[in-house]
Parts: structure tokens; C-alpha cells; sequence
């Protein structure tokens, strides 16, 4: 136990070389560092950066919805087709269910049939034939609900990024809600804004031949909508148009959209189609050149031009009274792509800067008080063995720093909690080992058989005690959510780096002090 190789030495020397070069960024100016150790600092939770706190729910129920409203279209399609013609009345989705009744009774396995072959995961009631219920199986309805919580967390992770919010958490809670953190965000109205849109657009073609006043008061023609243009300076309704629900071209098929200026240098964006998508754009405006198409964005209409000639490039402009921000941010959601679901903010909390200045100075007071009250006990208790143990202690708190540094871990309040409680962990297996050494010692050993001995008796303890932590902080941090994996990071990080101060560093200080002066007696 007491002979260093070679190699071992190496190894304490990297670990340690490594400890301080990686910690750096944390205490020097970035522009003093070399090219890979510039982002290499630590980075602050949302409590000790301040920022905001946001709690989303999904709601799935509008996908299930429209996944009905899909199967409606189809089944449309097929009992027309069917051979005879199948009669049907009061076809609707309401809710969770499609409801629709036939006009004869022998038509009901035919329905059936009909039914399952559009979706098999489709459930049929169909006890009655006046009254046939279609609704989606539990299997069904959670494969719904899981893919619009991953689309969700994909598209938001999008949106916030375009907007540049440094080291965002976004991460699903429970079955339907969605935890996102926004550390150092500066403009928390404006990600609401931009989370708050499920940013489905479309351009479809203005009914010029209704009565905007027939509409206005409740006569809106079959095969058409009601849709008011939304003012991007004001963000209020203006102009009514009547809109045909047939979509031209999807907004699915745009492949980027970029703010820019016009020649009249006001701020518009500019659209660039996919190839089915540039298709479909030059037939639509091909075949309607005189007449308005509307650019539909949420159910609002972003500007609705008359088309002047024939767009075939595959690239076009939107512009609709934008400020340059608003432009900005609706190229964001176009490029993003388009929530499966719409968003609704359940929870909200901005956590201020000075807030987090002052989480960080009593962090710090925490830890330097910790750290100096456990270093005056060591050194009183076992003199220079203790002294040794306080130099692995110091090296063991550098190499956390470097530990978070290249992990990018966050951290947070609770992070520093850990940290201090490291700090105690840190010399409990030191004096797990010098109380085993004094005992030996005491039993008549040499000062090197007592220590050898100290060192292999307490080994299986301190490895044990680690392990059952470690495994705590694991479970912590699989089974957690933010500050409680804050936490779990720091101990965890704590737990291993303890154990190479304790049980190698501090050895090979003590065994290189015994070796050089060869006590006769060991004072502990």
C-alpha cells in the first residue's frame, strides 16, 4: 500500500495538472485563455443567475381532435365511394369521439370494415345504428400524447435557440407538461410570445365573391372561414376576410424564412419552399393571377397581396406591416416548424439577477466558512497528517471546478449545497483512516505498519460508504428534476473526486513525508 510506482505518480500528477488547468476559466478573463479553455466556465443555474421559470402543458387533446377531423375527411370519401353508396347524416367530431348515424341498419358492418381500415386502432360503438361512436384506443391516445410531448420539447428547444437563450432546460414533467428554464433571458414577454404560438401556417384563397357584412353577422358560406388580419405593430384585429378552409400550400413545406428589408426598406420575410412546396406556390399562383390569397398564421391573417404574376421560384416574401422584432420572430417560428399542439403556461416564475448575486455570495460565505472550519479541525486533530489531508481537500475542490467545467454541468443552489457537503465528505474517509492509524499505533506497530495497515483496514469502509452514496446521488439524478439534479451533479462529482484525494492523494502525501524523514514515533 505504501509503494508509488511510477505511473501512479504520473497519473496524481495529470489528475491534478488537469484540476488546475481546466478550472482557469472560472478565475481568469476569457481573452487570457487559450481557444479550448474559452467555454470552458461554469454555468449559473436560473437561482443564481436569475432568468425565468416556465411550466407548459401540451394539450394533446386538440391533436386527438384533429386526428379525427382526419378520419372524418377519409370516411367522407369512402362512404360516398362505397358500392352501393352508404347513407350517413350528422357527421361531426365532438371531442374525443366521432359521432355520425346511418340511415339503414344493414349498412353496419360495412361501416365497420370501413372504419378499420382508415386507422385499426380505432374503437367502433356501434350498438345502435342511429348512433355510431368512433373513438381512439388507450394504446392509440398515449402514442398521441408522448409524440406531441417529444415534438413539443423538439420545437420549443428550436424556437428558443434561434433566439440565442444561453443553456436552456428543457425537459417533460409527468404525462403532459413540459419544464423549461431560461437562465440570464432578459426578455421573458417575448419567449412567451414565441411559446405561445403553435405557428401553423398556410396560404389559402381569399373568397372575393361572399359578403364580408353577411359573414360579420353570422352567414359565413359553406367551405369558407371568417378570419380578421392581425396588425404585427399593434396585435389587434383589423381587416375581416373571407377565407376558403382549402389550404393551398402548407407551411409543413417551407425549409427556411429569414427577417430582411424590402425595396421600400420595410421589414418583411422572406419564405424559401421545399421542391413539392415551390410546386405547389407557382400552380396556386399560376392559376390566380388578379385574384388575393391570404397568408394564414394561427388562425390570423398575416397580409393577404394580390397576386401580381406568377411566383415560380420557389421563394417569396411576407409583409404585413411588421416591426423588424416581429419579423425576426415570426421567421423564428417558421423556422422552428410548427407545435403539434398548442402550448398553455401553467406556471411562471422571474427570478431576478439581484436574487441570484446574493444566492451566490451566501454560496460562497457557505462554502469558504466550510471549508476553513474543516481544514482548523483536521490540522488540530492529526497535525501534519492533517495537513496533509487539507492540501488533497484544497486539490479536491479545484477538481470539482474542472469537473463542471468540462461537463457543463449547471449549477445551482442545492449544486453548492452539495459542494459543501462534499467538503465534509471529503475528510470523512481521512479520518476514518488516521483514527484506524492511531489505533495501530497505539497496538505497538512501526509508523510505517501502522499506516500500511491503517490504509488497508479502512480501504473496504470508505469504499462501501462511497458506493451507497453514489448510488443515492444516481437515483437523485435519474428520478429528480431541476435544483434536486443540480444537486445530485455536485455529490456525485464530489463522491469520486473525494475518493482519489482521500484514499490516493492524501496517502501519497503521507507515505512520501514518512519515507523522507522516517519517524521513530508517530505523533496523531
Amino acid at each position: 500500500m505504501l509503494i508509488f510506482d511510477n505511473w501512479k505518480k504520473i497519473i496524481i500528477l495529470l489528475v491534478s495538472l488537469f484540476a488546475i488547468i481546466f478550472s482557469m476559466p472560472n478565475f481568469i478573463s476569457k481573452d487570457n485563455l487559450p481557444g479550448f479553455l474559452k467555454s470552458g466556465e461554469i454555468r449559473l443555474g436560473l437561482d443564481l443567475q436569475g432568468g425565468s421559470y416556465l411550466l407548459l402543458k401540451v394539450d394533446s387533446d386538440s391533436l386527438q381532435t384533429d386526428r379525427l377531423n382526419s378520419v372524418a375527411d377519409e370516411l367522407r370519401i369512402a362512404l360516398r365511394s362505397a358500392k352501393p353508396r352508404i347513407g350517413y347524416r350528422n357527421l361531426s367530431v365532438v371531442g374525443a369521439n366521432l359521432n355520425f348515424s346511418l340511415i339503414e341498419e344493414e349498412n353496419i358492418e360495412n361501416i365497420k370494415e370501413i372504419i378499420l381500415n382508415i386507422d385499426n386502432s380505432l374503437l367502433v360503438n356501434d350498438e345502435e345504428y342511429s348512433s355510431i361512436n368512433i373513438s381512439f384506443s388507450e394504446e392509440k391516445i398515449t402514442e398521441i400524447r408522448d409524440y406531441a410531448i417529444l415534438q413539443s420539447i423538439e420545437i420549443i428547444r428550436r424556437r428558443v435557440d434561434e433566439v440565442g437563450t444561453n443553456e436552456p432546460i428543457i425537459q417533460r414533467q409527468g404525462d403532459d407538461r413540459i419544464l423549461v428554464q431560461l437562465p440570464g433571458l432578459d426578455d421573458p414577454e417575448r419567449i412567451k410570445r414565441l411559446l405561445g404560438k403553435t405557428a401553423r401556417m398556410n396560404f389559402r384563397m381569399v373568397n372575393e365573391t361572399a359578403s364580408i357584412d353577411e359573414a360579420l353577422s353570422g352567414r359565413v358560406p359553406p367551405g369558407s372561414d371568417l378570419l380578421f388580419e392581425l396588425d404585427q405593430r399593434t396585435g389587434e384585429n383589423t381587416i375581416p376576410y373571407i377565407i376558403y378552409k382549402r389550404i393551398g400550400v402548407s407551411g409543413d413545406q417551407l425549409v427556411d424564412a429569414n427577417p430582411s428589408m424590402d425595396q421600400y426598406n420595410q421589414p418583411v420575410v422572406s419564405l424559401r419552399f421545399d421542391s413539392t412546396g415551390s410546386r405547389k406556390f407557382g400552380d396556386l399562383t399560376s392559376k390566380n393571377v388578379g385574384k388575393r390569397f391570404a397568408i394564414v398564421l394561427d388562425g390570423e391573417v398575416i397580409s393577404a397581396p394580390v397576386i401580381r404574376e406568377a411566383i415560380t421560384g420557389g421563394s417569396g416574401q411576407i409583409s404585413g406591416n411588421f416591426t423588424f422584432e416581429s419579423a425576426s420572430d415570426l421567421a423564428v417560428l417558421l423556422r422552428a416548424g410548427a407545435l403539434p399542439a398548442p402550448l398553455k403556461i401553467l406556471e411562471e416564475r422571474t427570478v431576478g439577477p439581484d436574487l441570484g448575486a446574493d444566492s451566490i455570495r451566501a454560496g460562497k460565505i457557505a462554502s469558504l466558512l466550510a471549508f476553513a472550519f474543516v481544514m482548523i479541525f483536521m490540522f488540530a486533530s492529526y497535525g501534519l497528517f492533517g495537513l496533509a489531508a487539507d492540501i488533497a481537500l484544497l486539490i479536491n475542490m479545484v477538481l470539482i471546478g474542472a469537473a463542471l467545467s468540462v461537463l457543463q454541468a449547471t449549477l445551482t443552489l442545492p449544486g453548492i449545497a452539495g459542494i459543501v457537503l462534499t467538503i465534509g465528505m471529503a475528510v470523512d474517509a481521512n479520518v476514518l483512516i488516521f483514527e484506524r492509524i492511531r489505533e495501530e499505533t497505539t497496538a505497538g506497530k512501526t509508523p510505517i505498519a501502522a499506516v500500511d495497515a491503517g490504509y488497508k483496514r479502512a480501504l473496504t469502509t470508505i469504499v462501501d460508504a462511497n458506493i451507497t452514496t453514489l448510488i443515492a446521488a444516481i437515483l437523485l439524478f435519474q428520478f429528480g428534476s431541476g435544483p434536486v439534479k443540480g444537486f445530485a451533479i455536485t455529490l456525485a462529482i464530489g463522491i469520486v473526486t473525494s475518493m482519489f484525494s482521500a484514499v490516493t492523494l492524501t496517502r501519497f502525501f503521507v507515505t512520501t513525508w514518512l519515507r523522507w524523514k522516517r519517524p521513530v514515533q508517530l505523533l496523531l
